[in-house]
C-alpha cells in the first residue's frame, strides 16, 4: 500500500537521511536536571493562553549560548517539496496524503532551528508550534501514534529505498501537559542514522525536538522551560 507524502517527517529534514555514516553520540546520555515546576500545571488554564506568532515562537527557541560549547547553528534552507512514498505502514496509510508523515504540522504559527555539535555528525533540531490546545493534541498524537503503530517500513525519497524502523519510547514525566517520544532509524546503503523525537505540549505550545539521542536527552527540559518562560 502507497501514499505519496511530504519529505519532512515530523520536521526531520532530508540532511538527516543523507548523514554519512552511522550515527554515534558522542555526549554524554545523562539527562536533564530534576523535574522543573511545571509539574502538576492544571490544564484548564494553560490551554487559554494565547496563540503566538511565529516571530515571537523564534525568540523562545534555544540558541548557541544557550545549548553551550560546541554547537553550531544549521543555515536554513527552502523546504523541500519533493514527493516521497511510503510503503507497508497502513497506519500511515490511513492518514493519508501529507499527513500521513508530518503535513499536519504546517500549522500557520511556527518557527524551527537546528544545530550540529563538536563537528561531528550529531544534530539536534527543535520546532515550535503555537495553536488550539485541542488542533496540536489531536494532530501531533496521531502522527506519532501511526508512526509508532508500525515497526518496519519503507521510504523511496528521490528514487532512493530508506527502511525506516520506530520506536514508541517512554514520555518525559513531568514536562508539559501531554508527551509523545519515539525513536526512528534511518537505513540506506548499508548505512544507519538513529533519531530520537520528543514532542510535549502545554497549553497552545507545542514542542518538538529531535536529533541524536543523547543531544534531546539533554536539552529538552532546556528548551521546554525557554519556550514556556513568558506564558
Amino acid at each position: 500500500m502507497r501514499v505519496r507524502v511530504a519529505t519532512s517527517i515530523l520536521g526531520i529534514t532530508a540532511a538527516l537521511l543523507a548523514v554519512p555514516a552511522c550515527s554515534t553520540d558522542t555526549v554524554g546520555t545523562t539527562s536533564n536536571s530534576a523535574p522543573s515546576a511545571r509539574i502538576g500545571k492544571q490544564a484548564d488554564t494553560a490551554q487559554q493562553a494565547p496563540l503566538l506568532s511565529s516571530v515571537a515562537l523564534a525568540t523562545r527557541l534555544l540558541n548557541e549560548s544557550d545549548l553551550g560549547r560546541g554547537y553550531l547553528r544549521k543555515p536554513e534552507h527552502p523546504a523541500q517539496h519533493d514527493d516521497v512514498t511510503v510503503i507497508g505502514c497502513p497506519a500511515l496509510s490511513k492518514l493519508g496524503g501529507d499527513a500521513a508523515t508530518g503535513g499536519m504540522l504546517s500549522f500557520p504559527r511556527k518557527a524551527k532551528a537546528a544545530f550540529t555539535y563538536g563537528g561531528s555528525s550529531s544534530e539536534v533540531s527543535e520546532e515550535l508550534y503555537s495553536d488550539s490546545a485541542e488542533k496540536l493534541s489531536h494532530d501531533i498524537g496521531r502522527i506519532f501514534e501511526s508512526m509508532t503503530g508500525c515497526p518496519t517500513y519503507q521510504v523511496l525519497a528521490g528514487g532512493t529505498p530508506i527502511e525506516m524502523a520506530s520506536q514508541k519510547l517512554p514520555a518525559p514525566h513531568g514536562l508539559g501537559y501531554e508527551q509523545w517520544s519515539q525513536l526512528l532509524t534511518f537505513s540506506t546503503g548499508g548505512r544507519s542514522t538513529v533519531v530520537k523525537q520528543t514532542a510535549i505540549r502545554e497549553g497552545s505550545l507545542l514542542l518538538i525536538v529531535s536529533g541524536s539521542p543523547a543531544l534531546v536527552d539533554r536539552h529538552l527540559d532546556k528548551a521546554l522551560d525557554k519556550a514556556t518562560a513568558a506564558s
